[in-house]
């Protein structure tokens, strides 16, 4: 419901945008199926009702005695993208780094609504996804790259298609991959790999490091789109790994 009414909010600051792209002009704003009270109002009462729910988790475990770790971690995760990462889309391609932030709460929050604890496990999770984002919005950008451009979006690290950001993509996609094995190269409490587990996710990862590579090499839409299908498919596989590991083997 958070991620819904952020994306909500979103629709209703880049309607006139999304207009000038395929991939978004078929949206209920921009078509009219929708007025924009309607679409504000669905968005406000979205995001009350997930906070709500989020702040009834732990809700001993709270910051300030305000709300609970996961309501506070749902709101941050609401306002860093409506209120930062959407307007920066226009202005520059750090929102890429602003967005990865609200992109990598998901992950944190659930371990934390889990077990409230808030530690090196929970940083572990976090920095794991937020540096699987760079890879994967920057295979977007480069696939939407005309497209965000006719509608004024600055998505593209670098301004241009070209070796910059597809070096990044393979830098960050590296340090994920580190990361990844990180709970078994080290004693983590409340987050552990088995060897097996370990091997499995950082195979995944070195897979998918070879397509940011392929990008950097060929420079191309096709690679791109084959790393951006990737990043789909990795992402849930990485956390399937971890759950089934520490269920099913551990």
């Amino acid at each position: 419901m958070v991620t819904g009414a952020a994306n909500g909010f979103n629709q209703v600051i880049e309607r006139e945008h999304d207009k000038f792209m395929e991939r978004t002009a078929d949206r209920p704003l921009p078509l009219g199926n929708l007025s924009v009270t309607q679409a504000f109002i669905f968005s406000i009462l979205l995001g009350a009702l997930g906070i709500f729910a989020l702040n009834h988790i732990n809700p001993l475990g709270s910051f300030f005695g305000l709300m609970s770790k996961s309501g506070a971690f749902g709101l941050l995760s609401m306002v860093l993208y409506v209120l930062a990462y959407t307007p920066l889309k226009r202005i520059s391609p750090f929102s890429i780094t602003v967005g990865a932030v609200p992109g990598a709460i998901p992950f944190l929050l659930g371990f934390v609504a889990a077990t409230d604890d808030f530690g090196i496990a929970v940083g572990t999770l976090f920095a794991i996804q937020f540096f699987w984002q760079y890879p994967h919005f920057i295979a977007i950008a480069w696939v939407q790259d005309a497209e965000y451009k006719k509608a004024g979006f600055k998505m593209m690290l670098g301004g241009e298609k070209g070796k910059y950001p597809a070096f990044i993509g393979v830098i960050t996609a590296m340090l994920m991959t580190v990361i990844s094995v990180v709970p078994f190269l080290w004693e983590i409490p409340l987050l552990s790999l088995s060897v097996y587990g370990a091997v499995t996710v950082f195979l995944l990862g070195i897979w998918f490091t070879f397509k940011a590579v392929k990008l950097y090499q060929n420079c191309d839409d096709v690679t791109a789109r084959n790393l951006m299908l990737s990043s789909f498919v990795y992402l849930p596989l990485m956390q399937i790994v971890y759950v089934l590991d520490k269920f099913l083997i551990q």
